[in-house]
């Protein structure tokens, strides 16, 4: 079963999490481990973990929310013929998409919510990337909210409010109908989104796309980004993506 490990370097686990919550992410075909058992370990010992309901780990981001420290885990889509892993909080089979853990506690991190991904393999299915800024920071949003940003598979990137980490929701659809996804980067004191994606034309699987998130409910596309010959119309021989 696939699981995820909290580990620290310091006594202190406050001082950890204040430095920023080193958050590891192995998936291990293994029993669960015991607590304060790390073989090949140097200066860090395990402290916690949670299994994220037996779906793989791909781009975790520790969010400092309110009096909480909030872990948005994204996940890779899941193998053909295997069955969709359950969401034991609602007792539904689900495509592994976002998963929401509070981790204020790295000893006892508490599964707090699941956000479906699409269907399909690996970086295809899933929702494997994830950003998160609060409203406070973002330029033009709402400062009492706190939002997410994460791919949908290869196919859409999405906008969430996380407000309340339990009980997420859609806010809008940014950009779909795309080839590919891959890391997107948000800078939360600007709002500027750059956005890996694969637009239908252009002669490459993965560009970049650049958005104002400034506020989160009303996405605005500045410009599509690549390199010389890999654009729509062009000729020759394509550029690496």
């Amino acid at each position: 079963m696939m699981r995820s490990s909290f580990v620290h370097g310091t006594r202190a686990v406050a001082a950890s999490i204040g430095a920023g919550l080193m958050l590891l992410m192995l998936p291990v075909l293994a029993q669960s481990p015991k607590v304060g058992d790390a073989p090949e370990a140097r200066n860090m010992r395990l402290v916690g973990y949670n299994d994220l309901h037996a779906r793989s780990a791909y781009q975790p981001t520790i969010h400092h929310q309110g009096d909480r420290y909030i872990a948005y885990v994204g996940h890779h889509g899941g193998m053909v013929d295997v069955p969709k892993p359950m969401n034991r909080l609602t007792g539904q089979p689900e495509y592994s998409g976002t998963s929401i853990v509070d981790v204020s506690d790295p000893a006892q991190p508490r599964y707090l919510a699941h956000i479906p991904g699409l269907p399909g393999e690996s970086e295809q299915g899933g929702a494997q990337m994830v950003r998160v800024c609060d409203g406070k920071t973002l330029p033009n949003a709402d400062a009492s909210k706190t939002y997410m940003l994460r791919v949908f598979g290869g196919r859409a990137h999405e906008m969430w409010d996380v407000t309340d980490p339990a009980n997420p929701t859609l806010v809008t659809t940014i950009v779909q109908g795309l080839k590919d996804t891959h890391k997107s980067w948000w800078e939360c004191d600007t709002g500027i989104a750059y956005l890996v994606s694969g637009v239908e034309g252009w002669r490459v699987r993965r560009m970049t796309q650049v958005f104002d998130l400034s506020d989160p409910s009303k996405p605005v596309h500045i410009r599509d980004f690549g390199l010389v010959g890999q654009e729509p119309g062009s000729t020759g021989t394509v550029p690496t993506e």
